[in-house]
Formats: C-alpha cells, structure tokens, sequence
C-alpha cells in the first residue's frame, strides 16, 4: 500500500458522504481509514455504508482527542505514507496523487487548503508561527508524512486540545525535516456555519497557542506580527482577534499542566 489517508470525525453526518465520495475516486494505491470518536449522529451508519461498497475504507471507533484518534489511526495504516484530512472537508480531483507526488521527495507534505461557507469568514488567514524559516501552521486537513517519520518523531502529542498538528511541524522541522509545499494538492474546508462555532473555534485556537509556549518556551519571536496587523482587519477578524486572546490567557490561568517531560519550558 502506497498511501493511508486517515481522518477523524464526530457528528459529521452532514459532510461526510461529500468527503468519502471525493476520497474514493482518487488514483493510486490507498487506504481509508476513519476513526470515528462514538458519534451520536448517523456518521458511523453513512461510513459503514461506504464501507460495504468499497473495501479500502476502514471504520474504526475511539473515543480521545484528534490527536490521539490519529495516532490511532495511523498504527493501522499499511501504507508508506499518510495522509490526514478531515471530516468536513472535499478531496480536489488529483489532491491525493500531488501529496504522494510531494511526499516522494519530502518528509512532509502540506497542500492547499481553500475554505468555502459563510462569506463573513473568509479570507481570514492563518496566524502563521515560523521555525528555522519554514512555516510550521500547515493544518492537518491537508498534511502527509512518511509514516517512518511520523513514528520516528512520536505522532501528535495528545495532551493537546488543539494546535497539535502545529507542535508535530515543530518537532519535524526541528528533527531536520523540510515541509514540501504543494498548491495544486487543493482541499476545500467549510467553515464555521455560526458566530457561535466561529467563536469557538477561535478561543479553542488561543488556547493551544499557549499550549505550543507551554511546551516549546515562548514563541513570540516565531511571529510576524506585522504581517498579521497588515492585513484586512474586519469585524469577524477582531472577533477572532479577541476570542483567540481569551483562550490563550485563560489557558494559561487554568489549563492543564504538562508534568514530567524533559527540556520543555513554560513560556509567556
């Protein structure tokens, strides 16, 4: 086997026959494997359904975070490299033969991902986070590694809430792996459907910004803040400005500690 794609849902019955449809019809050697965190909707029913018609997708249920769903998901994959994305999400016509093509040269491979959905959060970019000059905020919807790498450097740490594809990037980059580049390995994210869930995400977003300075030291020097404050600074970005700011700080107050890990610092 070539490649494992690997995903984690929950409570993604609305999306998730869009996702396995684009996974399906995509070239070359593969496996699909989901690991679905007990959802209380249909998904298990849909995935199973999918499953019966095509033999490469495995369903498999955990509960954890996404990190350790992941993990999980991973262990099981039989192919030389794997290939992460998520449930909400649409495979473009060709993404999974550009990852595979990037990954034969590379460690690590990110593609582009384009969001789709509510017109007022669009355009809201990424807060890009740099290490020995490679941008490390590639998001695991659309990220690849040699599965050797992957292992080597110990998979997403499951202490965090979010932000953990960014620590994996870290460890990589500081490990001596480069992250390929890919714009034409596309996938379309949907974004929040309300300001509640936009919030959300945002805050939760904040707080694992702080947990990459709880276990990395402080990371402000890795910014580009005025990069950031350049850019359009909508209502909606403010927001997201705020929430973010909110997680980060009350993270930092009442977050969970990480005990017993060598060499890793508390930062600011």
């Amino acid at each position: 086997m070539e490649a494992s794609i690997v995903i984690t849902v929950r409570n993604e019955a609305d999306n998730i026959a869009d996702l396995l449809e684009s996974l399906v019809v995509q070239e070359g050697a593969k496996e699909i494997i989901i690991v679905d965190s007990y959802s209380t909707d249909r998904t298990p029913d849909i995935v199973r359904g999918f499953a019966r018609r095509y033999p490469e997708i495995k369903f498999y249920q955990r509960s954890g975070k996404r990190g350790e769903g992941r993990n999980y998901g991973v262990e099981r994959a039989t192919g030389e490299y794997v290939v992460f994305i998520d449930g909400d999400c649409i495979a473009s016509e060709g993404w999974l033969g550009e990852m595979v093509s990037s990954l034969r040269h590379s460690d690590v491979a990110a593609g582009k991902t384009v969001y789709v959905g509510r017109t007022a959060y669009l355009g809201l970019e990424r807060v890009e986070l740099y290490r020995k000059g490679m941008d490390v905020t590639y998001p695991s919807c659309n990220l690849g590694y040699r599965k050797k790498v992957f292992s080597e450097i110990g998979g997403f740490d499951s202490w965090f809430i979010t932000a953990e594809d960014i620590d994996l990037n870290i460890r990589a980059v500081d490990a001596g792996h480069a992250i390929s580049y890919n714009e034409r390995a596309v996938v379309r994210s949907r974004t929040r459907d309300n300001i509640y869930q936009f919030s959300r995400q945002a805050f939760w977003n904040g707080a694992g910004r702080k947990q990459l300075t709880m276990k990395h030291g402080s990371l402000w020097r890795n910014y580009k803040p005025l990069d950031m404050f350049r850019r359009r600074m909508n209502a909606y970005a403010m927001l997201r400005v705020v929430m973010a700011l909110l997680g980060y700080v009350g993270y930092k107050l009442f977050g969970e500690r990480r005990t017993g890990l060598s060499g890793e610092q508390a930062g600011a």
